[in-house]
């Protein structure tokens, strides 16, 4: 039986994707940062799967919390073949360059960078011993041609920097049958991030050129079908899903 590792997996698209590969029939770790309520309402929530399920508490930022997570995968389960990295901080406030602390620059880079890190250092070695794996990172619309994002560029330089992480590992761990990808959302909002794709097929969204909202499951079906097994010939890609929306631009 395969295991899937989904960081911030509790809530909105980290809990989409776990869901995914629950249903799938795979034992899922999922890890959260303070809301234990979340997690106690998904006990009940996934009552069926209690058996197939470990919640582990993990500070992204902090390599030691992560490489503990990894552990507590391997100790309980014996294998990890997919590994998630839905987690990362994100400063909501739209403030430019000259306007962010160095804390709050520290925070970005670490948790949506270094953090992946320690991830991959952690991870690859049980992947590579069962030369087998698959990994997928978050990005951001257009994060592969690494753009510039106004009020977002702490983050936009992290995950621009991710988008040539994503792609050398994935070229320097091919010959263990690892693939690594990454995915980037469009715009999923707070209503849709737990939504089915069949709650918004019935609303008209005319800010989407697709004509409806992104939900969470469109993000989670990309990732399940990068991390099949047939999908090995698909590694070092950035996938957008975002129905066309544009991103970066609407504040120009």
């Amino acid at each position: 039986m395969r295991h899937a590792l989904i960081t911030a997996g509790t809530k909105g698209l980290g809990k989409m994707a776990a869901e995914q590969f629950l249903k799938k029939g795979y034992t899922v770790t999922v890890s959260y940062f303070k809301d234990i309520q979340a997690v106690e309402n998904l006990k009940t929530e996934w009552a069926a799967y209690i058996n197939c399920i470990q919640f582990v508490q993990a500070d992204v930022t902090k390599a030691q919390d992560l490489k503990n997570m990894i552990s507590a995968v391997k100790e309980r389960f014996g294998r990890l073949d997919i590994l998630v990295n839905n987690a990362g901080p994100y400063v909501f406030e739209r403030k430019k360059l000259m306007d962010y602390s160095i804390e709050e620059w520290h925070d970005m880079i670490n948790g949506n960078l270094t953090a992946m890190f320690y991830l991959f250092q952690a991870a690859i070695p049980i992947m590579r011993d069962q030369q087998y794996g698959r990994i997928v990172t978050y990005g951001f619309q257009g994060a592969e041609d690494a753009p510039a994002w106004i009020y977002r560029s702490a983050y936009a330089a992290a995950k621009s920097g991710l988008v040539s992480l994503t792609k050398t590992v994935s070229i320097e761990e091919a010959e263990y049958g690892i693939t690594v990808n990454m995915v980037c959302p469009g715009v999923v909002t707070s209503d849709y991030k737990e939504a089915f794709i069949e709650d918004a097929q019935t609303v008209i969204d005319k800010k989407t050129p697709v004509g409806r909202p992104a939900t969470g499951e469109d993000i989670a079906r990309a990732i399940a079908f990068l991390c099949e097994e047939n999908s090995d010939m698909i590694t070092g890609s950035v996938l957008e899903i975002t129905g066309g929306v544009d991103v970066l631009h609407k504040r120009r």
